[in-house]
C-alpha cells in the first residue's frame, strides 16, 4: 500500500550535497549527530559510542518531549545505506520506517534520499503525526544536513 485515505504511505526527499559521501554518512550512522540535522526538532540526544556498523545494531535516542526510542537497524551498507523501526524503548517496533540512501555523484558530491514509510504502522496513536511527515519535512532534515557535511566536508584539492 503507497497510500492511505489519499495520503502517502511512503515519502521521500532528495537533493545533491556538495561533500564526500564518506562525511555525510559519518552524521547519518552516528546517532549522536542525529540531533544535529533533525529538521523536525524532534531528537534531543542520543549517548556517544551508538555507531551503526550493521543490520541488527540498535541505537538509543531521547527525544525533545522526554521520550526514549530504541531504533532497530534493518538496512545497512557502509557508506550507502541505512535504515530503521523506531519503537519505543523495550517495545515492539509498531512499523514505521526511516530511510536513508546515498548516491555518490563524484569526489565532492552525493545525492541523498531520505524515505519515511508508513504503510506497516500498527500503533493508532502515531497515525495522525505519520500522516502529517511531508516531502517537505523530510527535506528540511537533508537541507540540515547537507548545511553540516557541506561546512565540515573534505574537498578534493584542485587540480594545480
Amino acid at each position: 500500500m503507497t497510500e492511505e485515505n489519499g495520503i502517502p504511505t511512503v515519502v521521500t526527499a532528495s537533493r545533491i550535497i556538495e561533500a564526500p559521501a564518506r562525511t555525510v554518512f559519518e552524521l547519518i550512522a552516528d546517532p549522536a549527530q542525529q540531533p544535529r540535522w533533525d529538521g523536525n526538532d524532534n531528537l534531543a540526544e542520543a549517548a556517544a559510542g551508538q555507531r551503526v556498523r550493521a543490520v541488527g545494531d540498535m541505537f538509543t535516542m531521547t527525544l525533545t518531549n522526554g521520550g526514549i526510542r530504541d531504533n532497530h537497524v534493518v538496512e545497512f551498507a557502509e557508506g550507502q545505506l541505512i535504515a530503521w523501526l523506531p519503537s519505543v524503548q523495550g517495545d515492539q517496533p509498531p512499523g514505521h520506517l526511516w530511510r536513508w540512501e546515498l548516491d555518490r555523484v563524484d569526489e565532492a558530491h552525493v545525492r541523498v534520499t531520505h524515505t519515511y514509510e508508513w504503510s506497516r504502522l500498527t500503533d493508532e496513536k502515531r497515525l495522525a503525526r505519520a500522516r502529517a511527515t511531508t516531502s517537505d519535512k523530510l527535506l528540511a532534515s537533508v537541507a540540515r544536513l547537507a548545511e553540516l557535511a557541506e561546512a565540515n566536508g573534505e574537498r578534493p584539492s584542485p587540480d594545480l
